[in-house]
């Protein structure tokens, strides 16, 4: 059994592997695909869903990545206190949602298609674009890419 001493210990290597990765140079996120290739390190080797937020600026440069919540093998619930608290502080203008799906089937399930909803409710209540979902898997022969990006499936 995992200890709440050990889960704590696990979310705050994450959320320190997360503000490593941006360095001096902020990346710019243009695609989905350029917030996969930034999140994949961060979360290959998962064993359960973990939920982070990509802070950009009002030119999509990656100011920060912040670890959210890490959840189950099959879900990490996530509050709007929690997503956005991070946005505010840093002045970000936009974020984007991420996690990771374990089984490597990065289809959203119908509670990520209604947290998302939530989410992008919230931010336009507090002034801070989601302008997008992106749920991590791995490619397969019949999935070419290793996730699915909201906005281009037309869920955001």
């Amino acid at each position: 059994m995992v200890t709440r001493k050990k889960k704590a210990s696990k979310f705050l290597e994450l959320m320190d592997a997360a503000s490593a990765y941006i360095t001096e140079e902020k990346p710019k996120s243009e695609s989905p695909e350029d917030i996969a290739r930034v999140m994949r390190p961060l979360t290959q080797d998962l064993t359960q869903e973990s939920f982070f937020i990509v802070l950009l600026n009002t030119k999509n440069r990656i100011l920060s990545i912040e670890a959210v919540t890490t959840g189950l093998v099959d879900r990490a619930p996530i509050h709007a206190r929690e997503a956005f608290r991070m946005a505010i502080v840093q002045n970000a203008s936009r974020i984007v949602l991420v996690h990771n799906h374990p089984s490597g089937d990065p289809t959203p399930s119908t509670q990520d298609i209604a947290c998302t909803r939530q989410l992008v409710e919230a931010g336009k209540i507090i002034g801070i674009e989601v302008i997008d979902h992106v749920v991590l898997g791995e490619k397969t022969e019949s999935r070419y890419k290793d996730y699915i990006s909201f906005r281009e499936e037309g869920l955001v």
